[in-house]
């Protein structure tokens, strides 16, 4: 009878495996992680679904062992250890410390034998073990009750080898494998065996001699004269290979079985760890690693929750707040939804052991109102001190309720985007992670997701205290850790100058969104939905059948096999038919420039058309999207449902686009738009003579590029020049490559490089720039903006051409852009602030890029176009001027 389970993984097998299957993994301090992660996968995966009792993980030595001694070529010729890999090693020992997993090296020996001592070991007393390995050299060891499991697919799936596997796929009994090696070698081990004598050969003498002494003992039995002789010229390289390849079961190693039962581990210590490690996505598994005492503890911090259920309670509650003079907050809704939704339920933490709950589900129309009267005398007290997580979205909650929010004081989501700008998520279950090493519930976790989501209506009434107020109180601890960290990094007047305030500018943009005409966009749809029509006649007459032209493998197959085109790109599932190869098609197929038409007006129309239809609101007839302060890793805004970021302007199609998104009534929309800002910004951070001096003229920096790049005075600049002049100019600003500017101007590699030359040799404090930032991400780890505003590069201590290429770019071009983007958002701070200051209708109600609208009431235009044009010219000192165009008009489209 099987008493327990023991997992036995080869440490180095799974690490390696691990590596090589997946893609480079960085923290933004640049240490390599992909190794660790991976193996930590497959443990969760082992732990998951085999649920061992005990479990011990082994690694090689880097002394030799008794092989070398005994044959000094065994592993020659072995490349060496990759450094992005061996710096991997120490660090997953750790981790699997923190873990609590047992871990067994020796000095002479390797991992395998190791393994096979634990697994004979542990077979002897009734376990039943599982050897997870890369290598199949472990499957000598198993028996009836030695289970081998070999990674497959990288580390994505086990493939299970028991001896009646072994029996039925080599028919040999496991421990025949190692005659097996004997007869045929191991290349990667460097174990000679004996030459000429491959798999199949080997296979059949072993099956028919049963071991590699009984088929020396009977040599004279072998059929055929070669082979005959190549064994009898190697029967002792035979014999040592088998020697050699032969996993050890009695290393003198004293083992306490008890060791290796899976131990208590600290879950706050694990959290943290993986947390410091940037594996988001492993942290909803780090209860596979809990204790019951750490569970209780969780739930005793949670107890310490109050509900605040009637007008006595409300008064205390105020009274309290009033005089602690600090608050952290945090309310929720159905589906936070901006607009529609309201408050359900509210909590508020004023210390670490004082956590309130507001429950609003089930109140009248009547104690709601008091509710919110007695929070509103506190939410707009300026003494008092809020802090939130994503505190926007309280702003607008409580927005709803006619309370403004006075005190804003912190919000630590923007904070720590602020410190890790490139972090995919700042949710509060990833925060308490990296800095408590707490594994907080999330949404998810609470309601649960698909057909057996709750719905937060239906959530018990002390769950939900127990989990917002365990938010509330996580956010409240967590301030003065980010806090400290700003200071650190020199950040603080970033924050508390530009990112906090300008939370209340993008809230007020949201509540009050920008007015579409809905008549034009169904008047558009109609005019789209013709068009596609007709080039959907047109594609399949020249195609010669009709097929699903949004199908990049039927179209492939239309263009390609059908038509017989030249094919440009292959991928793994067939043709490629994007975009930059239906362009170097154009010419050869009248059907291309359709299907490029087609996709254009597709998604204009999927994308933006039927997309604003759904999201206009039916009250305000005004689309309300989503600006998000904490997605770009250069800071800039980006917007969401809709993304009125990416519009295609550079298509007229896209620009009319534009044409739909207009002034209420007899408002206009006033619309002013830096010129050329990132070349400005640029002359400044270089400190570039010409540079400046061309701005400082009023020049056309493109024209003067020109003449510079082209050598020819400004007065013979051509169109054609200025253009090519222009691409050189943005595309110095991204950093681009000669084999980038050849792409975009469709000329040689050598003649791009000559205008990058060109252009660098005249402007040379540019050229010192693009390598001080190089030299900076090199030696920091990170460049900055003008504000100090940091952008990670990892990636230019990459050892791999493209990645490190990457990050050089970004280097050059993070400081530019985010230095761009700081400006903007200081712009709109001091626009929203003097607008509101003047008591002006006027409201700031969109920035796309380096663009800035305020719609404004018609007798308000004068006043409300100085103050924008003022905010934006003024936002900061450089040493060259910032310009700034404005336009006025009813609609976007003719206010550019």
């Amino acid at each position: 009878m099987i008493k327990d389970r023991i997992v036995i993984i080869d440490g180095n097998s799974l690490i390696n495996r691990a590596f090589y299957a997946l893609p480079p993994l960085t923290t933004k301090e640049g240490k390599h992680t992909n190794a660790i992660y991976g193996f930590l996968t497959m443990l969760i995966r082992v732990l998951e679904d085999y649920k061992p009792e005990y479990i011990s993980v082994t690694f090689d030595k880097k002394k030799p062992t008794f092989r070398h001694v005994e044959y000094d070529q065994y592993k020659a010729g072995r490349k060496k250890m990759p450094m992005e890999l061996s710096e991997q090693m120490e660090p997953l020992k750790d981790v699997l410390d923190i873990l609590n997993i047992h871990r067994l090296e020796l000095d002479g020996f390797e991992a395998d034998d190791l393994i096979g001592t634990v697994a004979k070991e542990s077979e002897g007393l009734g376990m039943e073990v599982l050897i997870v390995t890369g290598d199949k050299d472990a499957l000598q060891l198993a028996s009836d009750k030695i289970k081998v499991l070999i990674t497959k697919k990288g580390i994505s799936s086990l493939e299970i080898y028991d001896e009646s596997r072994i029996k039925e796929e080599y028919e040999l009994i496991p421990n025949q494998l190692i005659d097996l090696k004997g007869l045929m070698g191991d290349k990667s081990d460097n174990i000679p065996g004996v030459p000429g004598v491959g798999e199949k050969t080997a296979l059949k003498l072993i099956r028919e001699f049963g071991s590699i002494e009984n088929l020396i003992n009977n040599i004279d039995k072998v059929d055929g004269v070669k082979l005959r002789e190549k064994i009898e010229n190697n029967m002792a390289q035979a014999v040592l290979s088998k020697r050699l390849g032969t996993i050890v079961t009695q290393v003198p190693i004293e083992l306490n079985i008890d060791e290796l039962k899976r131990g208590s581990s600290d879950i706050h210590r694990v959290t943290k760890t993986f947390s410091e490690y940037e594996f988001t996505s492993l942290l909803n598994k780090v209860s596979l690693f809990a204790t019951k005492k750490d569970e209780e503890l969780v739930q005793e911090k949670n107890s310490l929750s109050l509900l605040i259920d009637n007008r006595e309670d409300i008064d205390i509650l105020v009274n309290k707040i009033l005089e602690n003079k600090k608050m952290s907050i945090l309310s929720i809704t159905e589906e936070n939804n901006v607009i529609k939704d309201k408050i359900l339920a509210i909590a508020i933490s004023l210390t670490a052991e004082e956590q309130f709950f507001i429950d609003l589900r089930n109140k009248s129309d009547e104690e709601s109102e008091y509710i919110f009267a007695g929070l509103k005398e506190v939410l707009e007290n300026d003494e008092i001190k809020i802090i939130s997580h994503d505190i926007k979205k309280e702003i607008i909650h409580f927005s709803k309720h006619n309370i403004h929010l006075s005190g804003v004081a912190f919000d630590i989501m923007v904070a720590e985007y602020l410190l890790d700008p490139s972090r995919s998520s700042y949710g509060l279950k990833e925060l308490a992670a990296k800095y408590f090493g707490e594994n907080l519930m999330d949404e998810e976790e609470l309601l649960g997701k698909g057909k057996s989501k709750t719905k937060i209506v239906e959530l018990a009434s002390e769950d939900f205290k127990e989990y917002l107020c365990k938010q509330v109180n996580t956010i409240l601890l967590l301030q003065s850790y980010i806090e400290h960290n700003l200071k650190d990094m020199e950040m603080e007047s970033l924050y508390y100058n530009v990112e906090l305030p300008l939370i209340e500018v993008l809230a007020s943009m949201e509540l009050v969104g920008i007015k579409v005409d809905k008549q034009m966009l169904l008047d558009f749809q109609e005019e789209y939905n013709k068009s596609l029509f007709m080039l959907t006649d047109e594609i399949y007459k020249l195609a010669g059948e009709q097929f699903n032209i949004n199908s990049p493998k039927q179209l492939g197959e239309i263009l390609f096999n059908k038509l017989g085109l030249p094919v440009i790109k292959k991928t793994k599932t067939g043709y490629s038919t994007n975009v930059e190869v239906l362009e170097k098609l154009y010419d050869q197929h009248e059907i291309i420039g359709k299907i490029l038409e087609y996709r254009q007006i597709n998604k204009v129309k999927t994308t933006y058309v039927d997309g604003l239809l759904n999201i206009i609101n039916p009250v305000t007839n005004r689309v309300h999207s989503n600006f998000n302060q904490t997605v770009t890793a250069t800071g800039r805004i980006s917007s969401t449902e809709p993304n009125l970021q990416n519009i295609p302007v550079r298509l007229e199609m896209g620009r009319r686009l534009r044409k739909v998104f207009v002034a209420e009534g007899n408002n206009q929309l006033i619309d002013a738009d830096y010129s050329q800002i990132e070349l400005r910004v640029l002359a400044h951070i270089s400190g570039d003579n010409n540079l400046i001096e061309a701005f400082r003229l009023n020049q056309d920096i493109h024209t003067r590029t020109a003449s510079e790049i082209f050598n020819v005075p400004i007065e013979d600049v051509t169109s054609s020049m200025r253009s090519d002049a222009k691409a050189v100019n943005f595309g110095i600003v991204y950093g681009i490559s000669d084999f980038g500017l050849s792409e975009n101007l469709n000329i040689s590699r050598q003649k791009a490089k000559q205008y990058i030359d060109n252009y660098l040799e005249r402007y040379e404090y540019v050229k010192k720039y693009m390598n001080d930032s190089i030299e900076m991400a090199k030696n920091n780890g990170y460049v900055v903006t003008i504000l100090n505003r940091r952008r990670y590069l990892p990636e230019v201590q990459s050892k791999n051409f493209n990645i490190r290429s990457f990050g050089e770019r970004v280097a050059m071009n993070s400081p530019i852009q985010g230095s761009a983007a700081d400006i903007i958002k200081i712009a709109m701070i001091n626009v929203y602030r003097k607008l509101k200051e003047q008591n002006l209708k006027s409201k700031l109600i969109l920035q796309v890029h380096d663009e800035l609208i305020v719609e404004s009431p018609i007798e308000e235009v004068e006043k409300a176009s100085a103050i924008l044009k003022e905010s934006m010219e003024e936002a900061v000192k450089l040493d060259v001027e910032l310009k700034v165009d404005l336009s006025i008009a009813q609609n976007w489209y003719d206010a550019k």
